[in-house]
């Protein structure tokens, strides 16, 4: 292992073992989960709270740019470095061996440590009949509850909004340069950095905490999404009153611990999956619910035929891991083949992406995945939403379908799912977006790039469904689209053509979002794909005055701010 003094202080604190340092050692901690990458002095792999403060002492000391990472689940770039034009030496922090999670006040909330994933805060959770904010799609990728809180990640479930909480502990470089610890989880801990993290760590607080003023979720949010009048998104990345602190800092601050609701499981569940060939049914289906009843839905999910087709082959294999194997085995089995395609893209005699042709190819001696209910459905109809509804909100969505569709004769019809059909649509629409890297990448000798956007409409907008323009319709061979349909959160995979400007046509595609009152990205961030908005920037920079933490990140400058050649 090299040696220099940053490196050396590095050993002291951490120790050998959990130090990464070199191209090799580096690589998977370097690159992004579906693109970006760039060089890195060294990784770091803290495994408690005191060495990840004294490790972020010393990258402050040798003036290095510190960048957070947890499992690195994120699509847009924001955990990794990028590029090589960086005017400091760039460190990154792995947090994901503090796991740490403290249930507090009988449950309800939770503390959260800085590494530590939502599967296993829902399986915490599970024997005390609550939930996280998030469950089965982020949970099962293995991403970390701190993560999504930085990120104002949004989820399928509607009731619960952006993951957002205003109590949290953290780290920042002030516009001085020096590294102060911030408390504002609501805990009185001590008042030195090095009290308050002994403390926390050794679960030295009462675990029944005192009431606050201060949220620990988007607990207005239902009331939000409610209004189907207004003409903005109900959650965006950039939205203003979610960016607080810890939550859409981007790893623009060094998050301790975070503190966060949790949510009562329903005591009963009804899925419901409805086809429709027009498609202001579903729009008209949204409406009465969030307008009329008093239940608003557990989920809602839409998924376009075409979506449906590919998430059936492509993600046939994802389908049936969690059939056979069950959640538990996911994050390990993601973060494996991630370690595995890093080894053997490096062997020159391999075809590329073996692993992915490998669960291909297996995934044909399965048989049908799809129950022949949802097929038939597929066959029939354009437009699908997996409706999940609980408790008082089963009957009226009930009573509601069937007056749509056999008194009024709306196009469509639905299904009252059992629990195979159930669980199988949600397992197809969580493959959706696997599936789409999928399809691309066993066919990159046939199409182009893969263009990825997650755009939030405005409540209002009535006209969902995207008809594109002939100037980018004709670079585009697939249209894939899905999303979280009563917030109006869409995913849109567009697999280009081969030899189509991928850059150009994403700036087409922006330009027409920017026209339609569309916010983009809804809820995976701008990381370094895409641009700030001036609040965002604003944020960003209140947070981190010297640009110490991620620079570069929404396309903004990656040089140090407030230096002494700046003044």
């Amino acid at each position: 292992m090299q040696t220099t003094p940053i490196i050396d202080a590095f050993k002291r604190v951490l120790g050998e073992s959990n130090l990464a340092v070199g191209t090799r050692q580096t690589e998977h901690y370097r690159k992004g989960w579906r693109s970006g990458e760039g060089e890195a002095l060294a990784v770091l792999f803290p495994h408690t709270l005191m060495q990840y403060w004294e490790v972020l002492k010393v990258c402050v000391e040798y003036n290095c740019i510190i960048i957070m990472q947890a499992a690195k689940t994120g699509l847009t770039e924001g955990s990794t470095p990028s590029g090589s034009d960086y005017d400091r030496p760039v460190v990154v922090i792995n947090t994901l061996a503090m796991d740490d999670i403290v249930l507090v006040n009988d449950g309800t909330q939770v503390l959260s440590f800085p590494g530590a994933t939502l599967f296993k805060l829902e399986k915490a959770l599970k024997p005390l009949g609550r939930a996280p904010h998030s469950v089965i799609g982020s949970s099962c990728l293995g991403a970390s509850i701190v993560g999504g809180v930085a990120n104002n990640s949004g989820g399928a479930l509607v009731k619960r909004g952006p993951a957002y909480t205003e109590l949290s502990l953290f780290a920042q470089v002030d516009k001085n340069g020096e590294l102060k610890l911030v408390n504002h989880l609501g805990i009185d801990l001590g008042d030195t950095p090095e009290e308050i993290i002994e403390n926390l760590s050794s679960g030295n607080f009462p675990k029944s905490l005192r009431e606050t003023s201060m949220k620990a979720s988007a607990s207005d949010y239902e009331h939000i999404v409610r209004d189907v009048n207004a003409d903005t998104p109900s959650r965006f990345n950039a939205d203003p009153t979610r960016l607080y602190e810890a939550s859409g800092c981007a790893g623009k601050i060094a998050v301790f611990a975070v503190r966060l609701d949790t949510f009562e499981v329903p005591n009963e569940e009804q899925t419901f999956y409805i086809g429709t060939n027009d498609a202001s049914v579903l729009t008209r289906i949204r409406r009465d619910i969030l307008t009329q009843c008093k239940n608003v839905p557990e989920v809602g999910e839409y998924l376009h035929r075409e979506m449906f087709d590919i998430a059936d082959v492509y993600g046939k294999d994802t389908i049936i891991s969690i059939q056979r194997l069950g959640t538990d085995s996911l994050p390990k089995m993601f973060a494996l083949k991630g370690r595995v395609d890093a080894v053997l893209n490096k062997l020159p005699l391999l075809p590329p992406y073996l692993s992915d042709r490998l669960m291909q190819f297996g995934s044909k001696f399965f048989s049908d995945q799809i129950p022949s209910s949802i097929r038939t459905y597929r066959d029939k109809y354009e437009h699908h939403l997996i409706l999940k509804m609980s408790d008082g909100g089963i009957e009226e969505v009930k009573t509601l379908l069937a007056k749509l569709f056999n008194e009024e004769k709306l196009d469509g019809d639905f299904i009252t799912c059992n629990e195979e059909e159930a669980s199988k649509a949600f397992l197809l629409r969580f493959a959706a977006a696997g599936a789409a890297v999928r399809y691309q990448t066993l066919h990159h000798k046939q199409v182009g790039d893969i263009l990825a956007l997650d755009i939030a409409l405005r409540r209002n907008d009535d006209l969902w469904v995207e008809n594109l323009p002939e100037y980018i319709a004709k670079h585009v061979e697939k249209s894939l689209y899905y999303g979280h349909f009563f917030c109006h959160v869409f995913h849109q995979d567009y697999i280009l053509k081969k030899g189509s400007d991928a850059k150009k046509v994403k700036a087409d595609m922006l330009a027409l979002l920017d026209s339609r009152g569309a916010k983009y990205p809804a809820e995976h961030n701008v990381g370094h794909l895409y641009e700030a908005e001036s609040n965002l920037q604003k944020f960003y920079k209140d947070l981190d005055p010297t640009n110490t933490f991620n620079p570069g990140i929404g396309k903004m400058e990656k040089h140090k701010r407030n230096c002494s050649c700046c003044l």
